[in-house]
């Protein structure tokens, strides 16, 4: 028996060559399908999106325009046609800031003084910020000192 002449002309396939050939088909049709799946989801949202938007209070123009003549009333539709309306904008109220009752004197003090304590406690790094450490520490020891304190 000799091989047909077919059959000599086509190199025989590599078993990974034969799957991807085999398979093809079956891949192509989850692609599609993926594919056809993502759009129509996305026109899904887009369409939901839409009608967000659009869902505006609709005021409803029954009567045809008086001013209108007879040949535009006879050609206009009978349907009622809805006309959109803007809600109003309100003008945005600031509320006033609430007046917080003053701080007395000996705790403003007391607070000066942990204040002080906590500038005492800082390293700082470099002689820059040593110099303003001092400066806030003077500050803060002119207040303690002062016989009447500034209101807060």
């Amino acid at each position: 028996m000799e091989p047909s002449h077919s059959q000599m002309e086509t190199p025989p396939l590599s078993s990974k060559e034969s799957r991807i050939n085999r398979y093809k088909p079956i891949w192509r049709i989850l692609l599609i399908s993926n594919l056809a799946l993502g759009a129509y989801m996305f026109a899904k949202a887009r369409k939901k999106n839409s009608s967000i938007v659009d869902n505006k209070p609709a005021k409803i123009e029954m009567e045809p325009d008086k001013s209108k003549t007879e040949a535009d009333v006879s050609s206009a539709p009978l349907t009622p046609t809805p006309v959109y309306e803007e809600p109003p904008i309100f003008p945005v109220v600031a509320t006033p800031p609430k007046i917080l009752e003053p701080i007395p004197e000996d705790q403003q003090r007391e607070l000066f003084e942990w204040i002080l304590e906590e500038k005492r406690k800082v390293k700082p790094k470099d002689p820059e910020e040593r110099k303003r450490i001092d400066e806030e520490k003077a500050i803060l020891k002119q207040f303690i000192r002062a016989k009447s304190m500034p209101r807060i």
